[in-house]
């Protein structure tokens, strides 16, 4: 009887450190609900009660780390300084690796309606920088009394973009670094990425940082942790991609597993029934309708 109690008061337990480990995470702060990337955004996503702010980093020609998705303006989201659409085919000639980051802030990205979010609420806005973004977050959780988020910073590279969308893995990462240490934050900060020369960087010279490999593609996930290198802190999968033995393989590895991007209640339910350890999401509000197991 005596071991039954205590079987029964640990499973309670694991239920209730379960609701409050939680990672809720904001993508892009709450791309469903205000422009990705920005600093309305991030705090949008504060005022839903996420845990961990998502973004995206790409970095200037004067070597500014900037907030954005891709490092050209995206003809979907993007206006220029004299409030002109980017054609699609012409979105790559915007390439923010050759502007000064003066030049950036111009450019609007907030304005124009999103055709896959159309419920996004719309204003003026520019692309911030990391630095500016970290100084809004930390004042308004102060002023507010919420508690602090984690950040989740992505370092953003593409294809073939080594020195002509962005820097080398290795200074890209350095530039990120350099402002997380800056503002103190290695505490508070998931440094992740789907290229794995980024994370290596980091894992080598900054061993504490907690990183999380990005998968956006059907491997084998025993290969890409040997391709890795390292045990990551979080496997962070597409969310199609995630099934119940993946779930099971991270936690024997000692690894949290997080996938993107769960945008419905429904599929937000079934991730926390396999057993994921956070969700990212760009519909931040659908984390009030959430049930996680609790103690009751």
């Amino acid at each position: 009887m005596k071991k039954h109690i205590l079987f029964v008061s640990a499973l309670l337990l694991c239920l209730q450190t379960y609701a409050q480990t939680f990672d809720k995470q904001g993508q892009r702060g709450a791309r469903g609900l205000m422009p990705e990337n920005t600093i309305g955004g991030m705090l949008r996503a504060l005022d839903l009660g996420v845990t961990t702010l998502g973004m995206n980093v790409v970095i200037s020609k004067d070597k500014q780390v900037v907030l954005s998705h891709e490092p050209y303006f995206n003809n979907e989201i993007s206006l220029t300084p004299e409030g002109k659409e980017i054609p699609l085919k012409d979105e790559k000639k915007y390439n923010m690796y050759e502007m000064d980051y003066e030049q950036i802030r111009k450019f609007d990205v907030g304005d124009k309606v999103h055709k896959r979010f159309p419920g996004q609420q719309k204003y003026k806005t520019y692309k911030p920088l990391l630095t500016e973004v970290i100084d809004s977050v930390e004042a308004y959780v102060k002023l507010h009394k919420l508690p602090k988020p984690n950040y989740a910073i992505e370092i953003k590279t593409i294809r073939k973009g080594d020195s002509v969308f962005h820097p080398e893995p290795g200074e890209f990462s350095q530039l990120v670094m350099d402002v997380i240490m800056k503002k103190k934050m290695e505490k508070r900060v998931i440094v992740q990425s789907f290229d794995i020369r980024c994370l290596q960087y980091v894992h080598e010279k900054y061993p504490k940082i907690r990183t999380a490999l990005m998968i956006d593609e059907k491997e084998d996930f025993d290969n890409n942790i040997k391709d890795l290198g390292f045990t990551p802190t979080f496997y962070s999968p597409y969310s199609v991609l995630v099934g119940k033995g993946l779930v099971d393989r991270c936690h024997a590895a000692g690894i949290k597993i997080v996938p993107w991007t769960v945008n419905s209640l429904k599929d937000m339910e079934y991730m926390v029934g396999l057993g994921v350890d956070g969700i990212i999401t760009d519909f931040p509000n659908l984390f009030n309708s959430l049930e996680l197991p609790v103690k009751k």
